[in-house]
C-alpha cells in the first residue's frame, strides 16, 4: 500500500472505536430510559441511521483504500478518490446526528444536508475509483 492509503487507513481504523463508543451511547440511552431518545421517533430513527452508516462507510473506506492504489488514475485522482471515500463516513453520521441534536428536535434542521452531501462524495469517490479500475 501507498503511504497515503496507509496512513488513511490507520486514521479510519482509529475511528472505530469511537463508532463503538456511538453505540454504547445509544444502548445507555435505550436502557437508561434517557428522555429524547425512545420517545422521539424522528431523533431515534436518525441517531440510529447514523450510527450504522458510520460503521458500513468506515468499512467500505478501508477497502477502499486497497483498491485505489491499484487504479489507473493519476496521483491527484487517486488523492481526490481517497478524500471522497473517507468524507462520506464523517458527513454522513454528522448530518443525521446534528440535524436532531437536541432531545426536542422532532423534524431535522437544516444539517441534514451533511447526509446529501456524503452521499455525493461517496458516489463521486467510488464512481471515480471503479472508472480507474475497469
Amino acid at each position: 500500500m501507498s503511504p497515503s492509503s496507509l496512513s488513511t487507513a490507520g486514521v479510519l481504523l482509529i475511528t472505530v472505536p469511537a463508532v463503538a463508543f456511538g453505540g454504547i451511547s445509544l444502548l445507555a440511552h435505550i436502557m437508561r430510559n434517557i428522555p429524547g431518545y425512545l420517545d422521539n421517533p424522528v431523533r431515534r430513527g436518525l441517531w440510529r441511521a447514523g450510527h450504522a452508516h458510520a460503521g458500513v462507510l468506515v468499512l467500505l473506506a478501508l477497502v477502499a483504500m486497497i483498491y485505489i492504489d491499484q487504479a489507473d488514475l493519476s496521483e491527484g485522482l487517486r488523492n481526490l478518490s481517497r478524500i471522497l471515500i473517507v468524507a462520506a463516513p464523517i458527513l454522513m453520521p454528522l448530518g443525521f446526528f446534528l440535524s436532531v441534536a437536541r432531545p426536542s428536535d422532532t423534524k431535522p434542521n437544516r444539517l441534514i444536508w451533511l447526509v446529501t452531501l456524503g452521499g455525493v462524495s461517496l458516489g463521486a469517490g467510488t464512481l471515480l475509483l471503479g472508472i480507474g479500475l475497469v
